[in-house]
């Protein structure tokens, strides 16, 4: 693992009032509630199936369920809020009288959407945004004092592949993030979890220049999240599809965990958690 010689990252999150343990890095599997997402093996068409691979995903180990109801793909389309509620609503009411432990983050943008599925059973959000594209998040997330990841990206989803570019990737995103943080910090938000953004308005060299000084976020003393399941940073550079990607992914995941990230956000659970108990047995004596 990092070498653990300057800055500790953040340990622990509160969940509705439990401390929930980061020593150990986490995984979080990824449902998407959405008919257009990129990976076709990752959308859900009932509440029966999200039943079933949620609970699929904590017999293999996930610590969190990463819901979504808005593709945030290259180019997705957009959709309103009432649809994006529509979606997720029933599915966490669902998990909570069915799966009550289960811990549901939402993957969501509008700070309305994210107030009510936290009233609803959530238990954190996850902001490809980081209150870029709605004002009231931050102040949102304030109030609920819920755990928040916030996510660097370039424009919106429609926009943020067209021809990304940065004076210099890693310095302009741990500025973009330090400015969040005071922010948020000012606000009393307590538990932070930063994404650094991969694919997400970075071309694939940009993603793996960030992957290659991941280490550099952990002067944040903040959790990093790293997802970069079947993305286009994994397929392309293999010339494969994302359906052939978990390979490269199992890969890019192990030299996140050795780079200090603490969560794993990825499609596949049973992979990552392996990553997690394979990477962690090198700190353990022999």
């Amino acid at each position: 693992m990092v070498e653990k010689n300057f800055f500790e990252a953040k340990q622990s999150l509160n969940i509705k009032g439990k401390i929930f343990d980061l020593s150990t890095p986490k995984v979080m599997g990824v449902l998407n509630i959405t008919p257009d997402s990129f990976y076709i093996n990752s959308r859900t068409k009932s509440i029966d199936e999200v039943l079933k691979k949620t609970e699929e995903f904590l017999n293999e180990g996930a610590s969190f369920v990463d819901i979504g109801g808005y593709s945030s793909r290259p180019g997705a389309t957009n959709i309103s809020e009432d649809e994006e509620l529509g979606r997720l609503i029933p599915v966490i009411e669902a998990l909570h009288k069915n799966l009550p432990e289960a811990l549901i983050s939402i993957d969501t943008f509008r700070a309305k959407v994210a107030e009510e599925t936290i009233m609803a059973g959530a238990h954190m959000i996850n902001d490809i945004a980081a209150g870029e594209l709605d004002e009231n998040m931050f102040e949102t997330v304030a109030r609920l004092q819920v755990p928040y990841i916030f996510m660097h990206m370039l424009g919106t989803p429609q926009t943020m592949q067209q021809n990304p570019g940065y004076k210099n990737v890693l310095f302009d995103i741990m500025d973009y993030l330090a400015k969040k943080i005071s922010i948020l910090k000012g606000l009393k938000v307590h538990d932070l979890i930063i994404d650094p953004g991969f694919g997400f308005g970075k071309t694939t060299d940009h993603n793996y220049e960030l992957l290659s000084q991941l280490q550099e976020f952990q002067i944040f003393n903040l959790p990093v999240l790293a997802g970069f399941s079947r993305k286009g940073m994994v397929y392309k550079v293999l010339g494969n599809t994302a359906a052939e990607a978990l390979n490269g992914t199992t890969v890019l995941n192990t030299i996140a965990l050795q780079k200090g990230a603490k969560i794993l956000r990825v499609h596949d659970v049973k992979e990552a958690v392996e990553c997690v108990k394979l990477i962690e047995r090198l700190d353990l004596p022999g």
